[in-house]
């Protein structure tokens, strides 16, 4: 990578970890992630939730 290249690392969260964090069901988050409610990313064949958004998601939701 060139060293112009800004690097972050950004704690990425499972499913199972999103979901024990928001008390529902895998099923839901994996519901909210196919509606496009929850921003996620799939790397290969699993699903990851930045913990940004996760606290966005809570925050938009509290608000309302």
């Amino acid at each position: 990578m060139p060293k112009n290249v800004k690097q972050t690392r950004e704690h990425l969260l499972t499913i199972p970890e999103v979901a024990s964090a928001l008390r529902v069901s895998e099923k839901t988050i994996r519901r909210w992630i196919g509606a496009e409610i929850m921003p996620a990313a799939k790397l290969g064949a699993q699903w990851r939730v930045r913990a940004r958004d996760l606290q966005d998601f809570i925050r938009d939701r509290l608000v309302r």
